[in-house]
């Protein structure tokens, strides 16, 4: 069996942690941040968990994550 190729776009901006949630950066941090609140802009800072839905797609191109 061929080994699994890792989607690096994927590697670089997410990581999975040990017990199995996915991590990623909040989004709407680039630009146009004067229309966004102050605790909003602080709370994207953080690292923030993906959802349920999303998380199955990142670990099949995470295969050895």
């Amino acid at each position: 069996m061929p080994k699994l190729k890792t989607k690096k776009a994927v590697r670089k901006r997410f990581r999975v942690t040990r017990n199995g949630k996915v991590i990623g950066s909040a989004s709407l941090r680039r630009h146009m941040l004067t229309d966004r609140s102050s605790k909003h802009k602080r709370q994207n800072r953080r690292p923030q968990q993906l959802d349920k839905a999303d998380r199955g797609n990142i670990k099949k191109m995470l295969p050895y994550g």
